[in-house]
């Protein structure tokens, strides 16, 4: 399949290609000069129609019927057609739903798309349009040159066998110079204002329609005659080769019923359906051109879906009437060899060549006019900074010159090309991609089911948007798979780079529709009844009474959830009661601000609470959705260590800085929320020791695993990761938090504590390598001596045993060694008070094979009395157990998380 496209011979113009009526976007539209007084509202006819059917005609029906004819056959011919317009109809009907959904402004298809979808959609598709039009002006222009060089220019084979009226040279440059003055004029009607053009419409439609019935006329009144075909001659160059014009014949509709391919004369290409079929779609672009004149319409949401149906109907009426005259009145001959026929065999052959220039001139200047509101548009919205800072000037008629200069150079640079069908390409396949990303911004709205997308225009289902996306893809990789990877490849970049780069807006975005629709899809998927502990994962409710002093806590969460829930909870006291509103609400902006510069992953949760215990019980009830829900409470430590204020140092070691946040945590505006200052050493406490301890131990009555996060105002995240040190005790989650890339470095140390002398050392030092292999879990083992740690448990058990004297037996010595260790994780909640001392020892051992590289401490907590007379005596001695470590994790699971089984 050729990547040519071939089209003309006689100035044949090579598509209808873009949406040549984009008369205005923002300043202007049709002929309104932005400042002054509005003018008549138009309808559907002129508001609509016309500028569809110039669209989508142009100079295409005068050049294009016939080839595509002579080559496929009547009944390819209608078959191609049917499905052409399949597929733009496809569109239409999207386009249709879009523009009835709401009041539409001034803008026209940018300002609809990008309103509707938000700034990655719209924007890249402001782009796409704006590269479009540019491409189809210099194509214009092109086709424009090559028709008056056919009628004036001097052949460059032969300049002795020109006639008298072929006077001017020929060549490359030449041409370019030619298509450079015509662009020139055109640049100064748009410099002067689109309201000259949109004057001119009506008079060109008129001329249009009269070319296009003396075609219809010619076809019955002109009797048969000998066509003359251009620049074909017969070897001796003496005579020229002809063919016949039969009038309406029986014969020649026979004969032209089937397809029969053959080279095409002007590029000597072999063709084939899909060449043809290409060529023929050329001439069905341009159904936006009603739309993009939203802001001159009395009722756009009327008008747009009646206007642009009957446009594309209308056309194909004539399109198809024009095929079956051709088929019935032109030998095959005459089809293939001579494009221009309708001029040759008209009643008046110059009718048809006005036409050809005046539909090439007025569709370069709307193309160019297009082109450079679709780039003001852009620019005005900010989508690309300060590369596009200079199109937002204009006069102060309020046309935007600067755009317009702009434009007029990327056509210049475009015409440098220099040949139709190195442009025809990608212009269809440009326009394709643009009808292509309509179909699937519809398709969006459909899908995300959002109440607000309510078209009154209902005449679409998804399938239809589907049908419309495959058919222009399909179209595009059949036209050309280079060019039609390239765009795609150029689209997605600036799709991604307005998604990361564009500032924000509040459009509204449809990724915000599309995740919530199919995140409440997935969550009713997610059975809580199915877990396994082959899947277990840690979900997080970290309670932060104030951010300002728990930045590099909430940080380390964030790695140590891995992939799971994390939920940042605050409880407020007070009572709803007598307050005009929930006063949490002015909360959320604030905390999400610091999410995200922080660059964490968590979700953000508060409550309303008469106390704290109430407001975590609260959030343990009501976080999460259907099985996605917190297993697991990380409270700070209850301590007499005065918070420190670390938020703003901490956010200038993120890449964000902190000029977007600190002014509004710092500021004293009203209008801003902030988060108060942190607890100076006067001041009182909200929280008491009993209703710490009870939050606990509520939390484990619910099933949650409790984790007490201590010192970790001294965690440095940055010198640590850096450093690459260590982290040891309580295997599981030390491997979760070694399984996070950023930690990858760092290695886990697992304390086994052992008596001095016992034999059973090297067994229990294999069981426990054992178990961690089986586990998958890698890490060092270092035995740690306890024998003092020992002697203070078991005097305080009355001296039962001689801690010198072991016993005998294997089996006596493992179950000892198994009393010890339940004695020291459950201790402290006993029944008998355990003496400060032992609490000590065991601190004391810990810090004394603690090393300097290491970064975080994992500790069984012991669970909480019963009684809760006790629960001062359980918080004093957690507080020795952990005191002067460093950054510690003390936890308590009560959920099974690892299993061997596959």
């Amino acid at each position: 399949m050729t990547e040519k496209t071939p089209l003309l011979h006689h100035g044949r113009n090579s598509g209808s290609g873009p949406d040549p009526q984009v008369s205005d976007l923002t300043g202007l539209q049709g002929g309104r000069v932005a400042g002054r007084p509005a003018g008549p509202k138009l309808g559907v006819m002129f508001g609509v129609v016309i500028p569809t059917l110039l669209s989508m005609f142009s100079v295409v029906v005068f050049l294009r019927v016939g080839f595509v004819v002579g080559q496929a056959g009547l009944y390819h011919s209608i078959a191609m057609f049917m499905v052409a317009y399949f597929i733009i109809t496809m569109t239409v009907l999207s386009v249709c739903a879009i523009s009835t959904n709401g009041a539409l402004h001034a803008g026209g298809a940018y300002y609809m798309i990008s309103r509707a979808l938000g700034p990655e959609f719209g924007g890249s598709i402001g782009i796409m349009f704006f590269l479009a039009s540019v491409c189809a002006c210099a194509l214009y222009i092109l086709g424009l040159v090559e028709a008056i060089m056919t009628t004036f220019g001097v052949p460059e084979e032969d300049a002795a066998v020109a006639a008298g009226h072929q006077v001017l040279p020929s060549g490359y440059w030449w041409c370019l110079l030619y298509g450079t003055i015509l662009l020139f004029l055109c640049f100064i009607v748009c410099l002067v204002g689109a309201h000259i053009y949109a004057k001119a419409t009506f008079l060109i439609f008129i001329i249009v329609m009269a070319v296009l019935a003396s075609v219809f006329i010619s076809f019955f009144v002109l009797e048969p005659t000998v066509v003359i075909l251009p620049d074909t001659f017969h070897v001796n160059n003496t005579s020229p080769a002809t063919a016949n014009y039969t009038g309406v014949r029986l014969r020649t509709l026979e004969g032209n019923l089937f397809s029969h391919y053959t080279v095409d004369y002007t590029t000597g290409d072999l063709m084939s359906f899909a060449t043809v079929f290409a060529v023929l779609f050329n001439g069905c672009t341009g159904i936006m051109a009603g739309s993009n004149m939203s802001g001159d319409l009395k009722n756009p949401s009327y008008s747009i879906p009646r206007g642009t149906l009957a446009a594309v109907l209308a056309t194909f009426i004539i399109y198809n009437l024009i095929s079956l005259l051709s088929a019935l009145t032109c030998d095959r001959y005459l089809l293939q060899r001579d494009y221009s026929f309708l001029g040759d065999i008209n009643v008046w052959p110059p009718m048809v060549t006005v036409g050809i220039y005046s539909s090439a001139m007025s569709a370069a200047m709307s193309s160019l006019i297009g082109a450079s509101r679709i780039l003001y548009a852009l620019s005005k919205d900010n989508l690309f900074g300060v590369f596009l800072a200079l199109a937002k000037k204009t006069a102060r008629s309020g046309n935007p010159w600067v755009s317009v200069l702009i434009s007029w150079l990327f056509v210049q640079v475009v015409l440098f090309a220099g040949k139709l069908n190195t442009i025809a390409g990608i212009v269809t396949i440009f326009f394709l991609l643009v009808y292509a990303a309509v179909n699937l911004a519809c398709l969006a709205l459909e899908w995300a089911s959002a109440p607000n997308f309510r078209p009154s225009f209902r005449f679409f289902t998804w399938h239809t948007c589907t049908l419309g996306i495959l058919g222009c893809l399909v179209m595009m990789f059949l036209i050309s798979p280079i060019y039609a990877f390239a765009s795609i490849v150029f689209m997605l970049l600036l799709l991604m780079l307005i998604h990361y780069l564009g500032p924000c807006s509040n459009w509204g975005y449809i990724s915000q529709a599309l995740i919530f629709h199919q995140v409440r899809k997935y969550l009713l998927m997610l059975d809580a009844r199915k877990d396994h502990v082959k899947f277990w994962r840690l979900q997080v409710l970290l309670m932060v009474a104030n951010p300002r002093s728990s930045t590099r806590l909430m940080t380390f969460v964030n790695d140590l959830k891995k992939s799971g829930l994390y939920v940042l909870g605050h409880v407020k006291l007070g009572s709803l009661d007598g307050l005009p509103s929930d006063p949490l609400q002015s909360y959320y902006d604030s905390w999400l601000s610091l999410v995200d510069h922080l660059k964490i992953k968590a979700f953000v949760n508060f409550t309303l609470a008469d106390s704290v215990r109430h407001g975590v019980r609260n959030l343990l009830f009501i976080s999460g959705f259907g099985g996605m829900r917190p297993n697991t409470l990380i409270l700070g430590f209850y301590d007499d260590c005065i918070p420190q204020d670390n938020l703003c140092s901490d956010l200038l070691l993120s890449d964000e800085g902190v000029d977007a946040v600190c002014p509004i945590i710092n500021s004293g505006q009203h209008l801003s929320p902030f988060f108060p200052d942190v607890r100076g050493a006067e001041e009182p406490k909200e929280l008491r020791e009993e209703e710490y301890v009870s939050i606990i131990a509520d939390a484990l009555k619910m099933g949650k695993n409790v984790i007490l996060a201590r010192y970790f105002n001294q965690f440095d995240r940055q010198e640590v990761l850096g450093l690459g040190k260590g982290f040891r005790d309580h295997q599981k989650l030390a491997s979760v938090l070694q399984e996070v890339r950023a930690w990858k470095q760092a290695s886990l140390r697992l304390f086994l504590c052992v008596e001095a002398g016992g034999r059973l050392q090297e067994e229990e030092e294999l069981r426990l390598r054992s178990m961690l292999k089986e586990l998958r879990i890698s890490a060092q083992v270092q035995k740690v001596a306890w024998d003092n740690v020992v002697r203070l448990h078991w005097q305080r058990r009355g001296g039962e045993e001689d801690l010198v004297e072991y016993p005998q037996t294997d089996e006596e010595r493992l179950r000892r060694q198994s009393d010890k260790d339940d004695s020291v994780q459950t201790r402290l909640s006993d029944a008998s008070p355990t003496p400060d001392e032992y609490i000590c020892a065991v601190n004391s051992l810990i810090f004394r094979h603690s090393s300097p590289q290491t970064a975080v401490r994992f500790l069984h907590l012991p669970h909480p009395p019963s009684d809760a007379r006790r629960y001062r005596v359980y918080l004093h001695q957690v507080d020795l157990l952990s005191r002067d470590l460093g950054p510690t994790l003390l936890i308590h699971g009560i959920t099974p998380v690892v299993t061997t089984d596959l």
